[in-house]
């Protein structure tokens, strides 16, 4: 099955360890989607680092798609006011945002009318980058139900969760195998560690993602890991996303 490749957290706030990353996957032969955040955490404006847009730009022509990933990729400390206030909707932000993510599950802790500015202001920053928009990636994957018509009614063709790959525009959407590392605590990084290699053989029943996070580029562990992942996977890569769906 097809195997697509993506950097998440692209910023100039990783700088240094997005460029590690596309070194070892241009070494493997693929040219990850690179999921671009307009203002990372708030502290990494997009725009205001024009040799980094301009080698975003050179990317792009060379064929990686771009995907907007949120807009700050960071969550509140509680809830938003305007959330659902059960035991249950607390429950989900919880999850999501301690569980799944370090605080980082942006579009569970915003309104749906948020979300639609925050998508405005990022397509935005980044037609302004000169970038031409692929798809959508919600950060830490976690995408409330009413996201996809959302994507659907702005025209995109592509965005994912922890399990599936969806077209929102065509309303279709497939099982796939998603293998990336957390290396927030010793054991998150070798439970990753062992999930990746262990969760491998799914791949004879569905396609496979690859998903590359700045932070791993720090851990000599997870740098030599995700160069296996690579090397398992070469031969199988599709550059663009939406080939997963066919």
């Amino acid at each position: 099955m097809a195997v697509h490749v993506s950097i998440h957290d692209v910023s100039p706030a990783w700088e240094r360890e997005v460029e590690t990353a596309l070194e070892m996957t241009h070494a493997a032969g693929v040219r990850p989607a690179l999921l671009v955040v307009p203002d990372f955490h708030g502290r990494a404006p997009l725009l205001a680092h024009p040799a980094f847009c301009e080698r975003l730009r050179r990317l792009e022509a060379e064929g990686h798609e771009i995907y907007l990933h949120g807009y700050y990729h960071r969550a509140g400390a509680s809830p938003p006011r305007d959330g659902g206030s059960s035991l249950r909707d607390r429950a989900a932000w919880l999850f999501a945002q301690k569980v799944v993510s370090g605080g980082e599950a942006e579009l569970s802790d915003v309104s749906r009318d948020e979300a639609r500015k925050r998508m405005d202001d990022g397509e935005r920053v980044l037609r302004e980058a000169g970038l031409t928009v692929r798809g959508y990636v919600a950060p830490a994957w976690s995408m409330p139900r009413w996201v996809l018509p959302l994507l659907a009614e702005r025209g995109y063709a592509f965005t994912e969760d922890h399990t599936r790959v969806y077209d929102p525009r065509g309303g279709r959407s497939r099982a796939s195998l998603v293998l990336n590392y957390a290396s927030r605590t010793p054991a998150r990084l070798l439970s990753s560690v062992a999930f990746c290699r262990l969760a491998r053989p799914a791949r004879r029943l569905v396609p496979a993602r690859i998903a590359i996070h700045p932070a791993d580029m720090r851990v000599a562990l997870l740098r030599s890991e995700t160069a296996s992942l690579l090397a398992w996977a070469r031969g199988d890569f599709v550059d663009a996303g939406s080939a997963l769906l066919s």
